[in-house]
């Protein structure tokens, strides 16, 4: 009996998916039928739908097992998909993240990694949060092709003009929409610095895009629909505001507060993170970079704000984007008299 997931069926895969794993199974000498496959949905993707795909092999294996992502509906306003392609490939190629096996009209097929993606909880560890910001610090200092451009700012104005053509005038009063362009602004020229680091960000850094290898402790950063060149504060302060949610909850759109990380916290994680072989960082570095991270929450806070908006409007995957934004929109308010002092 096949076993109904949101997006397909055992029995029912688009045909070009079908096709992308016959070949697969032929390069490593597997013979598979519809029958034999295993289409087990993983929780926790808010863009995208992911599946796991089993099937028995041929030498003695339990399983082949691959992942398929079948892309949300909509969420082109949010990234070019055929940059996100790129990126993909070029980190794959270099060897961060999953390999690319396959493409399709509404999906692709990576690389199964054999690790465990991190919980809300893990993100506190300090042996694990140590690894992460290791690996993020490798991450940002990728030369990836193409712009260097800082894209936060622009991309933060499209997704405004898009939220106000799709919600209602009571939904933009709620969320001031109709002043958040002046507050892009100041934010803007707030929170420049002429010292500020810009890096190959990842812009999105919860719980569950990083995944830990558990033999050997290392760390592998996933998905890159939102990746872009940004100042690298606003990436630690994305990864810092992630710490107060917890995707795999009962009510996965909560976000609590309490348990952003505190300052010894975050300082702990850029010591590590601007940490190299034999070079200690100063003390001044350490607190400028924890001060730059706290401004960039609000950036932060508006960039995932004015996303569940647009999400609430155009991705059918069961979570409540409009509470979401509400929260981040709070949030925002809440802070900004203390960290910008007025």
């Amino acid at each position: 009996m096949a076993v109904k997931t949101n997006g397909f069926t055992e029995g029912s895969l688009p045909e070009e998916l079908w096709k992308i794993l016959l070949s697969l199974a032929s390069s490593w000498g597997d013979l598979i039928d519809l029958n034999a496959l295993k289409v087990i949905p993983l929780k926790g993707a808010m863009t995208n739908e992911v599946y796991r795909i089993n099937w028995p092999t041929q030498n003695g294996d339990p399983h082949r097992t691959v992942l398929v992502r079948m892309y949300g509906e909509g969420v082109e306003v949010f990234f070019n998909r055929d940059d996100e392609i790129r990126i993909f490939e070029w980190l794959s190629k270099h060897g961060q993240g999953p390999r690319l096996l396959g493409r399709f009209d509404d999906g692709r097929v990576e690389e199964f990694i054999h690790g465990r993606t991190l919980s809300a909880g893990d993100l506190r560890d300090p042996e694990i949060s140590a690894l992460v910001a290791m690996k993020l610090r490798e991450f940002h200092n990728l030369d990836m092709p193409g712009p260097k451009n800082v894209a936060l700012w622009k991309r933060m104005r499209n997704w405004l003009t898009k939220a106000k053509s799709l919600c209602s005038s009571k939904v933009a009063k709620e969320f001031c929409l109709d002043t958040l362009g002046e507050e892009i602004t100041m934010l803007e020229k707030e929170l420049f610095r002429k010292y500020q680091e810009i890096g190959f960000c990842h812009n999105d850094l919860q719980s569950g895009n990083i995944m830990i290898d558990e033999q050997t402790q290392s760390i592998t950063i996933i998905d890159y629909e939102y990746a872009s060149y940004n100042p690298v504060a606003f990436d630690l302060a994305n990864h810092f505001c992630e710490m107060a949610a917890n995707y795999h909850s009962e009510t996965p759109h909560i976000l609590d507060y309490n348990k952003y990380p505190d300052l010894e916290e975050r300082r702990r994680f850029v010591r590590n993170y601007l940490s190299l072989p034999g070079n200690k960082p100063r003390e001044e570095e350490v607190e400028q970079l924890v001060q730059d991270a706290e401004k960039y929450s609000l950036a932060n806070h508006l960039f995932w704000g004015l996303w569940g908006v647009i999400s609430d409007y155009v991705n059918e995957i069961d979570f409540d984007y409009m509470e979401y934004a509400r929260q981040r929109f709070k949030q925002y308010w809440l802070t900004k008299p203390t960290l910008l002092g007025s």
